[in-house]
């Protein structure tokens, strides 16, 4: 990344951000630090339009509405991944401008309107519906409250009340009293009560004790069977106004490709308007500060040169903090997707991706190891990859997908795992035969020990490229002794371990070798481990204490026996489903059964053990690998461009 400073008329500010954007390459940094500076403050403003935001903002929420409702109207086939179409400058510009989308944006709305308040009606009478149907048998008014001598009183009562209780004491309290139980459910007693008016307190005292609840329909006149009559009808018409509604809103999907337009034509101006908030001014003139990637200083500086603006160019100054931006070749450039999941590098870092790559496709492939799984990743990628036009993170995780699928397959081949061994299976149980695939390499059923070792070799290599990288960090930043003390002694020690313990059973004489290179480098971690310590004492107990660092690095290389133990769980569970798939015998329901469970016990296997890989391939570079160098925190490079959500714009026919 490089620095840059842009200083220009205002007249050709819209201008020159519209070619910025364009572009693509250049993040405007926020100047909030300058607006404390008494020399900048004195001098310059803030510029930008929070309420113009705002407003394209409300805009875009609106068109989010809309375009919501038309989904739900749109019968047409959706694809299986939704992706960005492409379309020229010239189409976008051409389609803006037919200037319909902003009329039947506003016709949705209204349709919208519409149908929520239908909506509510609906559930409104639906409601009322509800509570009258209890009361369905109730033949007087429901606005009947009272006569001249009497008062009608309506209410429920919880269910647990026995009916009867209450009716012996009422007959026995209050000497003219009328009783009704309109209807009861499994919650209460609906019931209605005449009595006379100067009873009504007494009626009152003998039912609360009972639960009583009344209740009062307000606005509702006449019988409550008349009045679901007239909500049912009500109910019916909405339906019917729904469905016009529906059926117009149904009408503007044909459109739906110019509101989309519409709505990425907004985001566009929304976002060169909000980073005008990054932008210094004065009343002729404005100042730019941000960030450009080396590669792309040429197009810049022809875009700023254009506009005969004023620019500076430069590095970033030690210690200074800039946005990450990763550049790998095509084969490590999807890995970025791991990378990015644990955090970007930090500036003074550096991206591991590349190295990490091939590394972590490997540890995948070994942990899943099966030709069919592989084949099927692999396929089942590529063909994602060719029919859809991925963009970002899903396209970075299909192709390493992709890669892993092939590393997978070739790792059954080592292995010789053919869906497990369902496919010897299959051909003992249908045709008889005794079909058996050998592995190029080893069967890890039964030579487990052979891939543990094979693991731990692999894991040491792992480590020590991790090291390997820290060493070449310390080497830039001119500390050559500290990674010679720090990296290369330690290199020194864990093979001189290793050649003690192990050498002479692969090379005879290497033991007493390793012997010595323990004890040279031991010695001389001693003396270098505890060198920023201030006295002599304090330099060598920290060089002694460091030596127990070698228990980290052991369990370090023991985290790699998860190569094989991944690796077994795969074939062992493809074994167990050829031997249950095998159980019914050579007839129709025995194969028809070993088929069944071939599809639904092997996808089951295929994912979980899928996941697996993804995950533990992951946190072997996250904790073993990452451990021994990274710096994560980096902040993401984002550069001022065009953000659209439903159409990429291109400026020539593809």
């Amino acid at each position: 990344m490089n620095k840059i400073s842009i200083i220009g008329l205002n007249r050709e500010k819209p201008s020159l951000i519209k070619d910025i954007m364009d572009l693509g390459v250049v993040e405007v940094s926020s100047q909030e630090s300058k607006l404390t500076d008494p020399e900048w403050i004195s001098n310059v403003k803030k510029d930008g339009n929070e309420s113009k935001v705002l407003n394209f903002d409300v805009k875009i929420s609106e068109l989010d509405e809309v375009l919501a409702s038309l989904d739900k109207y749109d019968t047409r086939n959706k694809p299986l991944i939704s992706t960005r179409k492409t379309i020229t400058s010239e189409e976008f510009d051409k389609i803006l401008n037919t200037e319909t989308a902003d009329e039947n944006v506003s016709q949705v709305l209204k349709l919208n309107d519409s149908l929520n308040k239908l909506i509510s009606e609906k559930n409104k009478f639906e409601t009322a519906v509800l509570s009258l149907k209890p009361w369905s048998g109730y033949d007087l008014p429901l606005d009947l409250n009272k006569t001249k001598y009497t008062n009608v009183l309506k209410g429920t009562m919880p269910s647990v009340v026995q009916i009867e209780k209450v009716i012996r004491e009422l007959e026995e309290k209050i000497s003219s009293c009328y009783y009704e139980v309109i209807g009861s459910d499994k919650d209460q007693h609906y019931v209605s009560i005449i009595c006379l008016t100067r009873e009504k307190e007494e009626v009152y005292d003998v039912l609360k004790q009972y639960g009583f609840n009344t209740i009062s329909f307000k606005d509702l006149k006449g019988t409550a069977a008349e009045n679901i009559v007239q909500c049912e009808e009500r109910l019916k018409e909405i339906t019917d106004e729904k469905e016009i509604i529906e059926k117009k809103a149904g009408e503007i999907v044909q459109y739906k490709k110019e509101i989309q337009i519409l709505y990425d034509h907004l985001i566009i101006e929304r976002d060169k308007t909000k980073i005008l908030s990054n932008i210094l001014k004065t009343d002729s003139t404005f100042y730019i500060e941000g960030w450009i990637p080396k590669e792309s200083i040429e197009d810049v500086k022809k875009i700023i040169e254009r506009y005969q603006c004023w620019y500076e160019i430069k590095e970033p100054e030690e210690g200074e903090d800039f946005p990450v931006a990763l550049y790998n070749n095509s084969f490590a450039q999807p890995f970025e997707s791991i990378t990015e999941l644990y955090s970007l590098p930090a500036s003074s870092n550096i991206d591991p991706t590349s190295i990490m790559a091939p590394f972590y496709c490997i540890f995948f492939g070994l942990m899943l190891a099966d030709i069919g799984y592989g084949l099927i990743m692999a396929i089942a990628c590529y063909v994602v990859l060719k029919k859809f036009k991925l963009e970002g993170t899903m396209q970075k995780m299909i192709k390493m997908f992709f890669y892993c699928g092939i590393s997978t397959a070739f790792w059954g081949v080592m292995f010789g795992s053919w869906f497990g061994d369902a496919v010897a299976a299959a051909a003992e149980l249908i045709f008889n035969c005794d079909l058996n695939i050998k592995p190029l390499w080893i069967n890890p059923m039964e030579e487990p020990m052979t891939l543990l070792i094979f693991s731990f070799v692999f894991g040491a290599i792992h480590l020590f490229t991790g090291m390997a990288l820290q060493a070449r960090m310390l080497i830039r930043d001119d500390k050559k002794l500290d990674a010679l003390f720090d990296i290369g002694f330690w290199y020194g020690f864990i093979i001189g371990i290793a050649l003690w313990l192990f050498g002479n059973s692969i090379i005879p004489g290497s033991g007493s070798v390793g012997k010595w290179m323990t004890i040279i480098f031991a010695i001389g971690l001693i003396l270098t481990q505890g060198r920023d310590k201030k006295n002599i004492l304090s330099k060598l107990t920290s060089g002694v204490m460091s030596l127990y660092d070698i228990t980290g690095y052991l369990s370090d290389i023991l985290s790699y026996s998860r190569l094989l133990a991944l690796g077994l769980a795969t074939g062992v569970i493809s074994s167990v489903l050829s031997i249950l798939g095998s159980m019914g015998g050579r007839n129709f329901f025995g194969i028809l059964l070993f088929f069944v469970v071939f599809l639904i016990g092997h996808t089951l296997n295929f994912a979980i053990n899928a996941l697996g890989a993804f995950v533990h391939a992951a946190r072997l570079q996250y904790v073993e690998f990452f451990g021994k160098f990274y710096e994560g925190g980096g902040e993401s490079f984002n550069p001022l461009i065009k953000k659209t959500k439903y159409n990429k714009i291109i400026k020539e026919e593809v």
